[in-house]
Formats: C-alpha cells, structure tokens, sequence
C-alpha cells in the first residue's frame, strides 16, 4: 500500500527508510532511553518475542522427535532449527504487514533475530544438556517440562542485556521496529 509520500520517494520501503532516517536524527531510535540506549522494557519485550518463536519451535521439534522414536540428537537439532523457523517468521510476518516485500522482510527478520535466538538456544540447550536426566525424560515428565521452563527463563535472563545492547546500538531488534 502507497501513501503519497511513499509514492514520491518510489516504494514504501523508500518511505519507511526516510521515516527511520528521520527519527533517529531528530527524535532518537524508538525503545531507547533519555541516555542513547534501550530501555530495559523495550529489550524485555524484544527477549520475549524472541523467546515466543523459540518456545514454539523447542516444543514442536521435542513432539516431532519423541513421536517419531528420534534419539536425542537429532530431536535437539530439530528443535532448535524450529526455533529459529517460527522466531524468524514472527518477525517475516509482522514486516512484511508493515508493507516490506519478502526479500526485505527477510533481511530484517535476519537481522533482527539471529543472535537473539543464537544466544537463547545456546543457554536453553546448555540447561538442557547439563541436567542430570532431562535428555533422557518424556514429554509427560516433570523434569522435562521444569528443565525447558527453567532453561527458557534463564534464557531470558541472560538474551535480555544481549538485545538491549544491540537495541542501543541500532541493531537486532532495533532493525525491525524501524518497520512497525
């Protein structure tokens, strides 16, 4: 969808990267705070977006596996690839609604989310691994589901500094709300 403005400058996009342009050289960027960095609420909220798609994915891939009789391995692996298709996705998906074609919209999802979910799956995994017994325990077991809840929390813990210093620095997440 064209507005005027985005049609005098060619495409929407256009549109969006003046308007970026505009609120960082006259308003600062959008979730930082009075001192040039984010704020600690818009690097939570970014954390829990990602964590979002990473829960979903963990979760589906850790179905997946265990219905299909996988060993741990390429259960885990699944898993963590999931967490990255649905943490990419919900951002695809949010960009391109904001008006992005798909190469872009995938360039900032790219951008936006990568080490955020890098950095949750490392340490969700991590506590995962280093659980006595968690590889080992079923979808109907408490430790499984304490493990992965423990494992997302400290995962949250841990990615929200990451992603308020890449917020504060115009990176990660920053590159999305730049769309929205």
């Amino acid at each position: 969808m064209k507005d005027s403005a985005a049609h005098d400058t060619g495409t929407a996009h256009d549109h969006a990267a003046h308007e970026v342009h505009h609120s960082h050289t006259n308003q600062g960027q959008v979730g930082q705070d009075l001192h040039g960095g984010a704020s600690w609420g818009t690097a939570v909220k970014a954390t829990l977006h990602c964590l979002t798609g990473c829960a979903v994915g963990e979760i589906v891939g850790m179905v997946i596996g265990t219905a299909l009789l996988w060993g741990n391995v390429p259960t885990m692996v699944l898993a963590i690839a999931l967490s990255f298709v649905f943490g990419y996705s919900f951002t695809l998906f949010a960009v391109r609604r904001a008006g992005l074609d798909l190469r872009s919209a995938v360039r900032v999802a790219l951008a936006a989310d990568t080490v955020s979910i890098a950095v949750m799956e490392l340490v969700d995994n991590g506590i995962i691994a280093l659980v006595p017994g968690a590889m080992n325990a079923h979808l109907d077991d408490g430790l499984f589901w304490s493990t992965l809840l423990g494992g997302f929390a400290v995962a949250l813990l841990i990615t929200t500094p990451v992603n308020k210093w890449m917020i504060g620095r115009g990176k990660g997440h920053a590159v999305a709300h730049a769309h929205h």
